[in-house]
């Protein structure tokens, strides 16, 4: 392959960086992507106004294998200079706007694809995820976790030990994560800088077709394709004031700047029951504050009843559902209570225990597209509660169901179709994949998701009530089957038997519409059954895969030889 000196230069860095890279998962996860890439940058792409394809982007290199296609060096055809549009016009291939997970993995994907890149990271490389999302709250968690393992004394006591008072440094537990942040971070900006992308550090907005404006500078910088990956922010209620003390939001909780001793958490989703299971570890009581009937809403119903008995019930976690949170007013560490109106969410009247004073307040309530700064609507750009609307290809919609913007993309939690970190990353090299000429589209229903509480709960594709929906629509006879961490050795072997796995299935083509798992390193046991689901593997097929003994995902065995009646021993 032709590289210019640069180019081998910067190969040579990122071999050096790749061991202290791949210490972090994360990292390590999307340099698998970056990997998948079909060799590194080489001379500048030539751009012309004829639709690309694979082909023609790559017929520069040597015999590249893509797909199960070769794509051999050809001689560039004698092109009308009318119609032709080099590097020259443009600053840049592509312009990433917002680096986070999304909008790195896009960038990564992009050099190896041989795009001259450039991203605006707004200050924040790495976005909410690495910065206030994902990452420093999984360091709380193992933390907290290890608290709770170690101050859990019936449950030691099952392995004959015996262990005093289990003390815990707050300051010491917050600068884990901290440093955990600042060390993802340093390492995810030089992987872009080994790579050759240009790390723009401001936010940049849509100045039109093929600009981007630096909104500090306002210098305007220019790009054949523009990916928009800004993210998203915590949604506050009308009537919550933020102090970032007393009430807060998870950005200023994963500071842990104090343990309140108790503490109200308005909203029961993946975020919500995360901070209870840190808090409760650390010492603190939770009350729970839930809109809709049930605590856990968005769980699947058999989970959500095995999660409520051991996330739940058997901590110090009281809550109300069917209660708004209509007014809170923050307090005083120490001194002076946070007040919470609480109101019934179906007469709207306040209810008998309100207000309801606590040491401080979580504010879970989801997230929002961060898109007010993109300046779209100058473009005549519409968005849907600030969500960006985009076709199945990433590419943006001047409406919904409207016409597609030519060469503007959006990926993330900014266009709402999934918002997880990883479905941004699976966007992001989509986007690429179309720019450069070949067709894909993320399938959405074989992405997982996961809550990382002990025990972990984790799920991917329909719930049992949408696939209820489902069958009545296609008229298809739905199945059912599950598993219990209750006969598994290794769980056994844990002291860990709580828990559960359930598969629900086409009865009638085998085909995998859903799996949800509660128990021990669910995150890590879904991965297999998402596998499946993109593969289109039956219920049929698994039954006949082999798993290791004794091992966790023997339960995922068990539940899926149950599909097809079949005994797990």
């Amino acid at each position: 392959v032709q590289s210019l000196p640069e180019d081998r230069e910067r190969r040579g860095k990122l071999q050096v960086g790749l061991g202290s890279m791949m210490r972090c998962a994360y990292t390590a996860l999307l340099f698998a992507a970056a990997a998948q890439a079909f060799t590194l940058p080489g001379t500048p792409v030539t751009r012309t106004a004829a639709p690309v394809t694979a082909a023609s982007r790559l017929n520069q290199r040597c015999s590249t294998k893509l797909a199960g296609k070769s794509f051999s060096p050809k001689l560039r055809s004698a092109r009308n200079a009318a119609t032709q549009v080099s590097m020259a016009d443009y600053d840049y291939d592509v312009i990433i706007v917002g680096c986070g997970v999304g909008g790195h993995g896009a960038a990564l994907h992009a050099r190896g694809q041989g795009l001259k890149t450039a991203i605006f990271t707004g200050a924040d490389v790495g976005g909410t995820c690495v910065n206030r999302g994902c990452v420093p709250s999984k360091a709380l968690l193992a933390a907290a976790g290890r608290v709770r393992e170690m101050s859990d004394s019936a449950h030691l006591a099952g392995f004959g030990i015996t262990v005093g008072d289990v003390k815990y440094d707050r300051e010491k537990v917050a600068e884990h994560a901290a440093q955990l942040v600042s060390s993802v971070a340093k390492n995810l900006g030089n992987s872009l800088s080994a790579l050759g992308v240009d790390q723009i550090h401001a936010a940049g907005a849509y100045a039109g077709p093929n600009k981007v404006r630096n909104v500090v500078t306002g210098e305007i910088m220019t790009a054949k394709d523009i990916i928009l990956a800004p993210g998203s922010v915590p949604f506050v209620p009308p009537g919550i004031t933020i102090d970032g003390k007393t009430v807060f939001t998870s950005d200023d909780s994963l500071k842990l700047e104090w343990i309140p001793d108790w503490v109200a958490i308005i909203g029961s989703g993946y975020i919500g029951l995360e901070f209870s299971d840190v808090y409760t570890a650390l010492g603190s009581e939770v009350t729970f504050i839930e809109a809709m009937d049930t605590m856990m809403p968005t769980f699947d119903p058999d989970i959500r009843r095995v999660a409520d008995r051991v996330l739940i019930q058997s901590r110090k976690i009281d809550g109300y559902t069917s209660v708004f949170a209509t007014e809170v007013t923050p307090g005083e560490p120490g001194k002076k209570p946070v007040k919470i109106k609480l109101v019934d969410a179906k007469t709207r009247e306040e209810i008998p225990d309100s207000p309801l004073y606590v040491d401080a307040a979580l504010v879970c309530t989801g997230r929002v597209p961060n898109t007010q700064g993109l300046e779209l609507d100058k473009s005549n750009i519409e968005t849907v509660r600030g969500f960006v609307q985009v076709n199945e290809k990433m590419q943006v919609l001047d409406k919904p169901g409207g016409a597609v913007v030519p060469n503007l993309w959006c990926i993330g939690d900014a266009n709402g179709k999934m918002m997880l970190a990883h479905a941004a990353s699976a966007q992001g090299i989509s986007a690429i994949e179309n720019i450069c000429g070949r067709s894909h589209a993320v399938d959405h229903d074989a992405i997982p998701a996961a809550c990382f509480t002990h025990p972990e709960i984790a799920m991917v594709g329909l719930t049992e009530d949408q696939a209820k929906v489902k069958a009545l629509a296609e008229g298809f006879e739905l199945g059912k089957s599950s598993g219990s961490f209750k006969a598994n050795s290794k769980a056994l072997a844990e002291l860990e038997s709580a828990g559960m796995a359930k598969c629900l299935f086409n009865k009638d083509t085998g085909k995998v519409l859903g799996v949800h798992i509660i128990g021990l390193h669910a995150s890590d046991l879904i991965q297999e059954c998402s596998n499946a689901i993109a593969a289109g593997t039956t219920v049929q097929e698994l039954s006949m895969m082999v798993h290791t003994h004794p091992t966790l995902c023997e339960v995922l065995d068990e539940t899926f030889k149950g599909a097809v009646g079949m005994s797990a021993h």
